[in-house]
């Protein structure tokens, strides 16, 4: 079949569901940042040999932010001609609603890469919060773009300089907006959303280039965050440190979000010689433990994410200079179950008992992982190379980016 042919999408029958998600993908990983939605979801179990009904595709300047979804608007950026753009987007047909741009001179140390940018728009009240690949922070209104505050991290703030450019996609917490800065005292910065102003700035590790996470400790709020040379956690309310874990990445290339397990676990993963490490937090009163339950230097999880199934961790495993295998890992042990070629290096979605694969050569899997091995139940090619951005679901319509086009798919 040729790539054309593959293009030609089919419609698809509708899986029965007990909760239908709702239409929103509001933020980096979707609703807990652990690119997982919980229950149901009305996906269908197999699709044709056509593959899922193209809704529409569309070029977009250079990046690899992926888009942030609310009802019937998509918000995405991207890099064109010196300017690093916001767009506001028809979700069900890709037009534009708006489009508003920031000057940017940043050069890439790694050009054949790409220029960014990288983070995920935060969708937010009636507003949505940017941040640009030179760490410029954003605040606009949804409805037209307009700038209502503005912080320049790198300028301002004295931010960590990193040669991919500023990467780690905003998160909110309450009436704030939590981003990592990196410097003597601003490792984390919160501003608030009404007005852009700071509400507090704490810490003094480097920035690297992953993205908070927050998690709710027996009922105790923590954010967390990876950094170059550790992984903490920080009262979100005030930005007080309440733990730390050594974990020092290579050249910073600390990239991937830290992901909150049953149990009380945390699981972290880098590139080159850090490999991956699973923690334990444990409260006592208002103070936290946190534990080293295992490590391992041959798990290397790059650029892309790992998500979790009954037990099992599944990710690719390798970066830049070696091939990414697809892997299974105990969580509570770190044993490797099994590796498997079967899968370039991938990025993964859960929805319900439903688990989709994006390929960085722009294949689409309808997937089973499990403690015995993968299997790909159906496959399309939606994208083209460098498809490293991870998808979006929002209600049944899967959003889709690779480093020049944006795409939307019918699941449902």
């Amino acid at each position: 079949m040729t790539r054309r042919e593959l293009f030609a999408f089919a419609p698809i029958a509708l899986a029965q569901a007990a909760a239908p998600p709702l239409p929103h993908w509001r933020q980096w990983g979707g609703p807990n940042r652990n690119f997982q939605l919980p229950g149901s979801a009305p996906i269908k179990s197999k699709w044709s040999a056509a593959g899922p009904k193209l809704l529409w595709r569309r070029r977009l300047g250079e990046g690899y932010s992926s888009p942030s979804v609310d009802s019937s608007v998509l918000y995405c950026m991207y890099q064109k001609a010196g300017r690093e753009i916001t767009i506001a987007a028809n979700a069900g047909t890709g037009e534009t609603i708006w489009e508003q741009s920031a000057a940017t001179s940043f050069r890439s140390a790694y050009p054949e890469m790409g220029q960014g940018p990288y983070a995920t728009p935060l969708i937010a009240d009636d507003r949505i919060v940017t941040a640009g690949v030179t760490g410029l922070i954003e605040c606009r209104a949804r409805k037209d773009g307009a700038l209502l505050w503005k912080h320049d991290l790198w300028r301002d703030h004295g931010g960590s300089r990193l040669d991919y450019g500023y990467s780690s996609s905003p998160i909110a917490f309450r009436n704030l907006v939590i981003v990592p800065c990196g410097g003597k005292g601003k490792s984390l910065i919160a501003f608030k959303l009404s007005d852009g102003s700071v509400d507090w700035a704490a810490n003094d590790f480097p920035n690297a280039y992953s993205s908070p996470v927050l998690i709710r400790l027996d009922g105790l709020e923590q954010l967390v965050m990876l950094l170059d040379g550790a992984l903490i956690a920080v009262n979100p309310h005030n930005g007080d440190l309440q733990w730390r874990v050594p974990f020092k990445a290579s050249y910073g290339i600390a990239v991937a979000t830290p992901l909150w397990l049953p149990g009380d676990l945390l699981f972290i993963s880098a590139e080159y010689d850090a490999g991956a490490k699973m923690i334990r937090l444990r409260r006592n009163g208002l103070k936290t433990t946190a534990t080293e339950v295992w490590s391992a230097n041959r798990l290397r999880l790059h650029h892309g994410n790992a998500i979790h199934i009954d037990g099992m961790l599944y990710f690719s495993s390798g970066g830049k200079g070696s091939v990414a295998v697809l892997t299974a890992v105990d969580a509570a042990t770190g044993k490797i179950h099994w590796q498997s070629r079967a899968l370039s290096k991938a990025t993964f979605l859960q929805a319900g008992d439903k688990v989709l694969a994006l390929e960085q050569d722009g294949v689409l899997h309808l997937c089973r992982l499990s403690p015995g091995g993968f299997e790909s139940i159906s496959k399309a090619v939606v994208l083209s190379n460098n498809a490293w951005t991870p998808a979006a679901l929002a209600g049944t319509k899967l959003y889709l980016r690779d480093r020049r086009e944006l795409a939307a798919v019918e699941l449902g």
